[in-house]
């Protein structure tokens, strides 16, 4: 097997070389200067990879990924709990990998690093990769920094946010699928006041919210009201927090009549998600602001309670007022982090292009499919309606569900499922792609931001709570953002407009 892979590897960079047309006269290779340099031998890539499950990946799927790219793979497995101290310590170090994840964009350390020059540009190099060519504009605008792609960008969905409505209730209660936030107001009432279970009680609210409203569901709703997505470039090319947005505050003027109504679980600011979910299979709402792969979850994790058989409209295309239909990223412009590859690990332009060409590999559906699905006959079936059924979820677990995390691209391939709302969340959430709302000052630089947003920003959301629960109006949220701009927010302002003239 060894001999195999080293072979496969040779024969990797000889194609490598051809394709790109750097063959010297003699079988030597050319660098991008023109230089002579000697072809790569490499035939293993280290990689500092992130792990979300228990215990790293066991079984057979590691050597099939091996045997499919023709190299040898070294892990380096990294808790995702203890994440932020791994990396920052391997970066201070520069103990590193071929491959090092870089899965936390805002991390200071994270971004200094990059920006100094560690590791790869790789931009000058996807063109020569049929996967990585075809990564999208709005994906590698949202993973430059300072201009440049310091590693090949993790590619997600861009926006998997909606709005799940109990479509049992709307039926029971003669109601329309709304599709506008005036039809969801009055969905909301409805599901309030008109008894949508019909069990004579009244116990049940409309839109069922959690403590992360400021930045998870109350954020993706003031979309709808054309607000950006954390920060807006105005006309005059300033770069301004959303929450300074008028659309924005009208998003917030809605949602408190909402809440004051009673058309609201009342205690949503210290609402956890795991007691959203329990609320909501519970029967106790019935509309959600979230991602639309989580209905499936509310229905499983109603099976064998009263709401059993509980049903969910997955709605992507509500509009409000003559704002045109948007839905803001949830997933940083469908941009996970980065698979950096560092100078001072992989030296030469060729090694560099045989680990590019390695996780371009890994984006092909057979690779794709071990990462997500396992083997066939091992871990999956499909069935004669072409969906796809896990044999043993606990071998599966184990021995695949390690690696989805590592995946450099999760918009491969679509697997059917023999769940039809899983199937209608992918519809919907690939849909979504077409409207999305991406953060401009992403890929712009506030040192201001990195070394103090946190801080401040938690100003804003104590006032947007406070505005919801009625302590506050309008004029005290006015008054937190200028305390916001004078504390240092003015300067993040300052920062990423200067930085936004300078990349445009």
């Amino acid at each position: 097997m060894k001999n195999k892979k080293i072979m496969g590897a040779l024969l990797l960079s000889a194609l490598v070389l051809g394709a790109c047309g750097n063959g010297g006269t003699d079988g030597s290779a050319t660098d991008k200067g023109g230089n002579e340099v000697a072809a790569s031998t490499k035939d293993t890539i280290s990689w500092m990879a992130m792990l979300h499950t228990a215990a790293p990946p066991s079984g057979d799927v590691e050597n099939k990924l091996e045997e499919y790219t023709g190299m040898n793979i070294d892990f380096s497995w990294v808790p995702d709990a203890s994440k932020s101290e791994r990396i920052n310590a391997a970066l201070a170090s520069n103990s590193l990998t071929d491959i090092v994840t870089l899965a936390d964009i805002k991390n200071t350390t994270v971004r200094s690093s990059l920006a100094s020059g560690m590791f790869w540009d790789v931009e000058p190099y996807l063109q020569e990769y049929p996967n990585l060519s075809n990564i999208s504009e709005e994906r590698l605008q949202s993973s430059r920094i300072n201009g440049k792609i310091y590693g090949v960008p993790f590619q997600k969905p861009i926006a998997r946010y909606g709005v799940a409505v109990r479509k049992d209730w709307l039926e029971n209660l003669g109601l329309d699928v709304p599709h506008t936030v005036e039809d969801l107001a009055k969905v909301a009432q409805a599901f309030t006041e008109n008894d949508p279970d019909g069990n004579g009680k009244d116990d049940t609210v409309g839109f069922v919210e959690r403590n992360e409203s400021f930045n998870v569901g109350f954020r993706s709703l003031s979309g709808y009201f054309g607000a950006d997505n954390w920060f807006a470039v105005t006309e005059d090319e300033q770069v301004l927090p959303s929450f300074m947005q008028e659309e924005y505050k009208e998003a917030m003027e809605w949602f408190r009549d909402i809440y004051q109504n009673g058309w609201m679980n009342s205690d949503f600011a210290v609402m956890a998600k795991n007691d959203q979910k329990d609320y909501i299979i519970q029967g106790k709402g019935g509309i959600v602001i979230t991602g639309l792969q989580e209905a499936r979850n509310y229905v499983d994790g109603a099976k064998g309670t009263p709401q059993e058989g509980m049903e969910w409209e997955l709605i992507n295309d509500i509009t409000y007022g003559d704002v045109e239909r948007r839905i803001l990223s949830d997933t940083n412009g469908g941009m996970g982090g980065w698979l950096a590859i560092p100078k001072d690990k992989v030296k030469t332009e060729e090694d560099l292009k045989v680990v590019l060409k390695f996780i371009n590999d890994l984006m092909d559906e057979e690779p794709y499919t071990l990462m997500t699905q396992g083997i066939e006959d091992v871990h999956y079936e499909i069935n004669a309606d072409g969906a796809y059924e896990k044999i043993d979820d606990t071998k599966w677990q184990q021995e695949v569900q390690p690696f989805s995390s590592s995946r450099p691209s999760e918009l491969v391939k679509t697997f059917k499922s023999t769940d039809p709302l899983v199937n209608l969340a992918n519809e919907k959430i690939a849909d979504n792609e077409a409207y999305a709302i991406v953060d401009p000052s992403q890929p712009l630089t506030s040192e201001t931001y990195n070394t103090q947003w946190s801080t401040l920003v938690e100003g804003i959301s104590d006032a947007y709570y406070k505005y919801m629960m009625g302590e506050i109006e309008m004029d005290g949220f006015d008054q937190a953002v200028e305390t916001f701009k004078k504390n240092g927010g003015q300067t993040i302002i300052d920062e990423f407009t200067a930085s936004y003239k300078e990349t445009k």
